[in-house]
């Protein structure tokens, strides 16, 4: 079995805002700059996540969705997975410092380390414009598989600019990370691909690097 290390080097990931020394600087952007509490929260609320889920943050980052889903419905098993050290360690003081019971854990978002039918819904914020084309599908064949079904996948990622100053805006965002594909629209027919049903955009923002786009899609029954 391959080694996360090894998974790692394969898949090809950007680091947030592309460059590694700008990872310090990421949760100040994402509060004041992406409107970060806005979309996260509304995603949250789509879940419909309640009592006695056990849910998946995808790509966790510094934990600010998974806090954010545990202090909603503190009865839910919430685990944060990433495939980032040092992200994971900025995570991990943050939860400490909160107080909160949600397990973070290294993983690679196209080899995830869970069984078949783990969760009862995956969540996913910013985090799929980080990978390659090759990967994002695995990533989404990958959340399928460990969602249990009928359990739901929700995303917050950018997507197609809905206003001429967002296209502009989207160009920066192309140069800082790999949203192409993001922005040429592709990731509903990935998700589709993947086996997901009911695929429906719920909700977009516009931020000063493009239009954020939420989504739900559902693991059919059988």
């Amino acid at each position: 079995m391959a080694t996360l290390r090894e998974v790692r080097r394969r898949d090809r990931y950007i680091p947030a805002l592309r460059y590694r020394w700008l990872t310090p600087f990421y949760d100040p952007v994402m509060r004041w700059v992406m409107r970060e509490g806005v979309f996260k929260a509304r995603l949250v609320d789509m879940a419909g996540i309640v009592a006695g889920y056990r849910v998946l943050d995808l790509g966790c980052g510094t934990a600010t969705l998974t806090i954010l889903i545990k202090r909603r419905e503190p009865n839910a098993e919430v685990v944060g997975v990433d495939g980032d050290p040092a992200v994971l360690e900025r995570a991990r003081a943050k939860v400490a410092l909160a107080a909160l019971d949600v397990r973070l854990e290294p993983g690679s978002a196209s080899h995830l380390p869970y069984p078949d039918g783990s969760f009862d819904r995956v969540l996913s914020s910013m985090v799929f414009h980080h990978l390659d084309r090759e990967t994002k599908e695995r990533a989404f064949r990958e959340a399928f598989r460990v969602l249990r079904p009928g359990g739901e996948l929700h995303l917050a990622d950018f997507g197609p600019p809905h206003r001429r100053l967002m296209r502009s805006l989207a160009v920066i965002g192309q140069w800082l990370e790999e949203t192409t594909d993001n922005v040429q629209g592709l990731l509903p027919g990935m998700m589709r691909a993947a086996g997901f049903h009911g695929v429906e955009e719920t909700a977009r923002y516009a931020t000063p690097f493009g239009t954020i786009c939420l989504s739900r899609s559902q693991k059919p029954t059988r």
